[in-house]
């Protein structure tokens, strides 16, 4: 996999589309101590607190803070759309991805764009359309499912954009790859709802 550093992604629009998930998705993702073993030779990358499994096709590009020079974000990247993921603490017991749901569909709806909810892999899924202009200066919509998926003191928040967003037969490898990573929460005591810090691969324990 290559590394690319930028702070933002480029993704294709693509208008949405009403679509099931494939029902044999795995269970994960998994925390760091529980990956079971038969995903255990998984070749995950170490980002710190998330442990990214694989995508066919896709390259991995950390999303770097140009002032302080912090891992923002993870992303997997392909021709036709992405998947950012992101790691927060979350209490022991307690559905943070319901606390948190309103809030990022309050702010698609804040910067302009069109907000709804489905049931799929993992739960109730937020699907957004945003309003994009296209590289030829027309407009466009750009499409993206928001998956939240609680773990243990730790919520996963997963952002397909473009055709994995709309397509569930297309989506199904990065389905695959989100259920097979793995999140290290830490022992750490940190506010409900902070980021979990990623770090360059070298420096992951």
């Amino acid at each position: 996999m290559r590394f690319r550093r930028n702070t933002k992604a480029v993704v294709p629009d693509t208008a949405p589309e009403t679509t099931d998930e494939p029902a044999d998705t795995p269970v994960g993702p998994y925390d760091v101590d529980a990956i079971p073993p038969e995903l255990a030779d998984v070749e995950r990358v170490d980002l710190g607190s998330i442990l990214v499994a694989p995508v066919p096709g896709c390259d991995l590009r950390l999303q770097i803070d140009e002032r302080t020079q912090d891992v923002q974000a993870v992303l997997l990247t392909a021709e036709e759309g992405a998947l950012e993921l992101r790691a927060f603490a979350a209490p022991r017991n307690g559905d943070l991805w319901a606390d948190v749901r309103p809030q990022l569909a309050a702010d698609i709806v804040r910067r302009g764009g069109q907000v709804g909810e489905a049931e799929g892999t993992w739960g109730t899924h937020l699907l957004g359309q945003m309003p994009v202009k296209l590289p030829d200066g027309s407009d466009g919509v750009q499409a993206s499912r928001i998956i939240g998926i609680n773990g243990s003191r730790w919520m996963l928040r997963a952002t397909l954009l473009g055709r994995p967003a709309v397509d569930g037969e297309f989506a199904n490898a990065w389905l695959q790859g989100i259920a097979a990573s793995a999140v290290r929460r830490g022992a750490h005591a940190l506010p409900v709802g902070e980021a979990l810090p990623l770090v360059m691969p070298a420096q992951a324990r």
